[in-house]
């Protein structure tokens, strides 16, 4: 069992969101009980988590995407008030941290998904440093092609692929996510391919123009093991139950 603000402080000495300038509050976004001994882990805080998370019993919840964000209308109707109701009327604390989850250098989705797809970090580009550079393995990289078979069996889904030339890659930059807008930044810091999780329509000529392939592999798919790695880390220093609940989604 654990206070939930030595909780909360301790995620926060983790992940320092204090680093980032982000879209949302990082951290506590809804109170719960006071003492925590369950942990619930997901990508989302979506109506089926919150349910999810009342059907193991949990006392709180450690997103990467939280409730609340820039822009957002202030009002507590529809889906809001069916989410903020159901976690208030059980008690469960809410906890999510964005860009920090992202970017934490063992935990994080970018640490995580790298060593998911065999990567090898050499070092970091882009806005707050969220973009990853280094190798992967010389059969994944054989081709793009090759690499975007490899991704689809570590992921489990299909990928959108734009090659820009064929042949074998050096260099391969990451971002989980929405990261599409880094590909630029990506190209300048010499990567042969970029991977993240989504594609704009500009991506498909700035690779055809530039030479460097493009892979988008899922917003949500590219995003399923920060969350769950830090809850776990955490929940095992304190003695907490953990678990990671993951609900599907083909964005």
């Amino acid at each position: 069992m654990i206070e939930r603000q030595k909780l909360v402080n301790t995620l926060d000495s983790l992940l320092e969101p204090e680093r980032f300038k982000d879209y949302g509050p990082n951290g506590l976004q809804v109170e719960g009980r006071g003492e925590i001994k369950k942990i619930v882990s997901g990508v989302t805080a979506c109506l089926a988590l919150i349910e999810a998370a009342v059907a193991a019993q949990a006392d709180a919840i450690l997103v990467h995407h939280g409730l609340f964000w820039r822009g957002h209308d202030g009002r507590v109707t529809g889906w809001m008030r069916q989410r903020l109701g159901l976690l208030l009327q059980h008690n469960i604390n809410l906890i999510a941290y964005h860009l920090p989850l992202d970017a934490h250098a063992e935990l994080g989705n970018n640490a995580q998904l790298g060593k998911r797809l065999g990567f090898t970090a050499q070092g970091r580009f882009g806005d707050q440093q969220l973009g990853w550079l280094g190798e992967g393995t010389a059969q994944s990289m054989a081709s793009p092609q090759a690499l975007a078979a490899h991704i689809e069996s570590r992921l489990g889904r299909a990928v959108t692929l734009v090659a820009a030339k064929p042949g074998p890659m050096q260099r391969v930059a990451w971002c989980s996510g929405g990261a599409q807008g880094l590909f630029e930044d990506a190209i300048a810091a010499g990567a042969d391919v970029f991977v993240t999780g989504e594609i704009s329509e500009p991506q498909a000529h700035y690779a055809r123009e530039c030479g460097v392939s493009f892979i988008a592999c899922g917003h949500h798919a590219s995003e399923r093991y920060g969350a769950p790695a830090v809850a776990a880390h955490v929940a095992a220093l304190n003695g907490l139950e953990h678990a990671f609940i993951d609900i599907d989604n083909p964005a």
